[in-house]
């Protein structure tokens, strides 16, 4: 008799299940996942521009806390590039620059053995070979770099990793120039930049870049699972000094800005859709074999049409991803304060149930450059015993893609 009923309690589990919508399915994941009083996400779906899923789950923050919701304002770390990116775009449209100008025409002070050989293009692409700044930031007496701190600490050096435009190498510093090369020829601050820009005319009224002197309303905190304490430890601005440049990852948005300015890119209303195209195609080349490639800001996976372009970020307790199929309309997108769990594997598991063909979707191996450097793990100086125990403590292994 009990196995009967326990037979029974399957099945109507089971008829339970198939019962719900591919969203209820989400929705009950989601819940499963994320606990009610801890950092958690805020997620949004969108088809054709009609938004058919929007929840947040968790908590802003654990000292104040109150509900993720969908106007919760995230660190997006480096979904920043994308941005980034686009005001370059924009420059170009109007003849300020050429994607091809050497970044020596715009830092003449920079050494010419490397200023004349690096591109914009190369920029924007991960390919022009500089140096990480993280080991050449003189840290010393540095509460918060700057986009200009990273510029002091590369300009002089004379060698790159590899002849540029030669090779990938995922590069937070070439996105700290390219915001220095905005702030350059618009006579703008990078954030002031992006506000009058791009924020402003897509109404994305709550969205900034981080400014210490400036609150943000509605301000997720970030925090880092540590895993020997069972706790989450604060991982926010205040705790590391290469949080604060703005170029590579300084934006904080929520998702319900965030779609407005992908449905401005659908739209083509702040820029050219030709540019747009183009940022949102390959131009350089990580993986032939899986046809990875990196655009203006995004990665691109074509192995399988519909072409897949999406990106992710990292910074101090914050994780970001954001996954569209552009010709279809579709795009998924998750905002995060805490780490300990795997965007990429959550958004893959998401695809799943909704029925979303993502087989270009392809994970990129661990890289070498991260947005992060944390005083809690090792000195920022020694990047290599800095990257082995930042490995400890990191359970997101895809997310160095920042």
């Amino acid at each position: 008799m009990k196995s009967c009923w326990l037979f029974l309690l399957m099945i109507s589990f089971e008829n339970y299940a198939s019962a719900q919508s591919p969203l209820q399915q989400v929705d009950a994941y989601l819940q499963k996942l994320y606990k009610p009083h801890e950092p958690g996400i805020a997620i949004a779906v969108s088809e054709n521009g009609k938004v058919v899923f929007q929840k947040g789950y968790g908590i802003t923050s654990l000292e104040t806390p109150s509900p993720i919701t969908a106007s919760t304002n995230f660190n997006i770390a480096s979904v920043t590039k994308q941005f980034t990116a686009v005001a370059i775009l924009q420059l170009a449209n109007k003849k300020l620059l050429s994607l091809n100008d050497p970044i020596i025409k715009f830092f003449p002070d920079f050494n010419p053995v490397t200023g004349n050989n690096i591109s914009i293009r190369h920029l924007l692409t991960h390919s022009s070979g500089l140096v990480d700044h993280y080991a050449q930031v003189d840290t010393k007496n540095l509460k918060h770099a700057s986009d200009h701190d990273v510029l002091k600490a590369v300009k002089n050096i004379d060698t790159l990793y590899f002849p540029a435009g030669s090779q990938y190498r995922y590069s937070n510093t070439a996105y700290c120039l390219l915001a220095l090369v905005i702030e350059k020829l618009s006579g703008l601050t990078y954030a002031d930049y992006i506000r009058k820009n791009i924020f402003i005319p897509l109404g994305m009224s709550h969205s900034t870049v981080l400014i210490f002197s400036q609150s943000i309303a509605q301000r997720a905190t970030g925090y880092e699972w540590d895993q020997a304490s069972g706790k989450f430890v604060t991982a926010d601005a205040g705790q590391s000094v290469f949080f604060s440049t703005e170029g590579d990852g300084g934006i904080y948005t929520s998702v319900n800005d965030y779609l407005k300015w992908l449905n401005g890119l659908q739209q083509a209303s702040i820029l050219p859709a030709a540019f747009i195209q183009q940022a949102r195609s390959i131009q350089f080349m990580i993986d032939s074999a899986k046809n990875l490639g990196y655009g203006f800001g995004w990665f691109v996976g074509d192995k399988e049409k519909p072409e897949v372009v999406y990106h992710t970020g990292s910074n101090g307790g914050f994780r970001s991803i954001v996954f569209t199929i552009p010709s279809k309309g579709y795009a998924m997108i998750i905002f995060s304060n805490r780490t300990g769990i795997d965007l990429e594997n959550l958004a893959a598991e998401i695809n799943k149930i909704l029925r979303v063909e993502n087989k270009s979707f392809a994970r990129v191996e661990s890289l070498v450059s991260f947005q992060e450097c944390w005083p809690i793990f090792a000195p920022c100086k020694k990047i290599r015993s800095f990257l082995i125990s930042f490995a400890k403590s990191w359970t997101g292994n895809a997310m160095a893609l920042n």
